[in-house]
């Protein structure tokens, strides 16, 4: 890109080092056509991989029909994919919108009509999105910090520490939010102890799954793994695998706080979004979770032999590895030699490849790591 396009764009995130301008499966082309390992995905965004034939063909499909309509009038695609993450979900109502912020914003007022308090209990290090509710709940002071007073009545609590958990409760509070692994505040599951202590909780349960969900962790949905389910689910990244779309889920049990006129979003439940999400959903089947596992467990034993390497946690494919020294610099020299990843934190190196990865592409990417490193 040059220089005089990218000076026209707000600069909210530094100066990208490779302009892409392709993809297929598990690989980016830049402009000058050298390609890439992608183990970023987009930030965990295209689970099936760049130009995968299924949604492809049903987002093409449904541009031939209908782009756009309001949320006044009914489109197939939005009720077909809520009755597809119903069933997933074990009965639950969908409200449709374009990111993961929305969702965790609806999430919020949810809890708020739902139970008459305003009062949040989330994590310290947690990332729920950058819009001022979502923001107010992310449990990183560096990102809030210029952007107070931010909404109030929010107690964080260290990961996984469950007599804070349980001191931070009081009858103000209607709603815990949770990331079943916090994906940007370090990659770290949460541990079945501490969500059955949520759980327990005079609350509302939400668990942001922006990042795990649409089995990114090896199930559908990450909180399959830890035996407990919410009232309330967030969904986003990959649930179209790379056109925007966001979703809150609220269980059967939970509904009929919102009534018409209460929330929403022009561009929710968008026909084109919706119709590349079923045929995600229709993917995503054992197989693919199998693969999912299997290559998640390659990975980390992998990470676990790397120099610099202190630590190495996640879940399926999305995993981290804690180094004794900045991520940020590995990165930057992966990039280098043809690996895109990400960081999570200073210190961790992130790595949230396609679902589709094959040995041989694990094995690729941890030579480049290893050489780097």
């Amino acid at each position: 890109m040059s220089v005089a396009l990218q000076s026209a764009l707000l600069p909210t995130y530094p100066e990208p080092r490779v302009a892409f301008v392709g993809g297929n499966g598990v690989e980016l082309t830049d402009a000058g056509g050298r390609t890439y390992l992608d183990f970023a995905a987009g930030i965990a965004v295209v689970g099936l991989g760049h130009g995968h034939p299924a949604p492809l063909a049903a987002a093409h499909a449904q541009l031939d029909r209908l782009w756009h309509a309001s949320n006044l009038f009914a489109t197939d695609p939005s009720r077909v994919l809520a009755s597809m993450l119903s069933d997933r979900f074990g009965g639950a109502q969908s409200f449709f919108c374009n990111s993961g912020a929305e969702a965790n914003e609806a999430a919020l007022k949810y809890a708020r009509k739902a139970t008459g308090k305003t009062g949040v209990i989330a994590l310290e290090q947690s990332f729920h999105g950058r819009t001022t509710g979502s923001l107010s709940v992310t449990g990183q002071s560096a990102k809030r910090a210029a952007f107070e007073p931010l909404l109030g009545d929010v107690r964080f609590v260290p990961p996984n520490d469950v007599d804070a958990l349980r001191a931070a409760m009081s009858d103000d509070i209607g709603l815990v939010l949770l990331e079943p692994v916090l994906g940007e505040g370090g990659v770290i599951p949460l541990g079945v102890e501490f969500v059955a202590a949520a759980r327990e909780l005079e609350a509302l349960l939400a668990f942001d799954e922006v990042q795990t969900g649409v089995g990114r962790t090896g199930t559908f949905f990450a909180f399959e793994q830890v035996g407990v389910k919410p009232d309330l689910l967030t969904l986003a990244k990959g649930l179209a695998n790379g056109l925007p779309i966001g979703c809150l889920l609220v269980a059967d049990h939970a509904t009929g706080a919102f009534v018409p006129g209460d929330h929403g979003s022009t561009f929710g439940g968008n026909p084109v979004s919706c119709a590349a999400a079923i045929a995600v959903l229709e993917t995503v089947d054992d197989d693919l979770l199998a693969n999912v596992r299997e290559r998640g467990e390659q990975l980390r034993a992998g990470l676990e032999s790397l120099p610099h390497v202190v630590d190495v946690r996640g879940r399926g494919l999305l995993a981290g590895a804690e180094l004794d020294e900045p991520a940020g610099p590995f990165v930057d020299a992966a990039l280098d030699a043809g690996l895109v990843c990400l960081t999570s934190g200073p210190n961790v190196l992130r790595l949230a490849p396609p679902l589709v990865v094959s040995v041989e592409h694990v094995e690729h990417a941890l030579s480049i790591l290893r050489e780097v490193m």
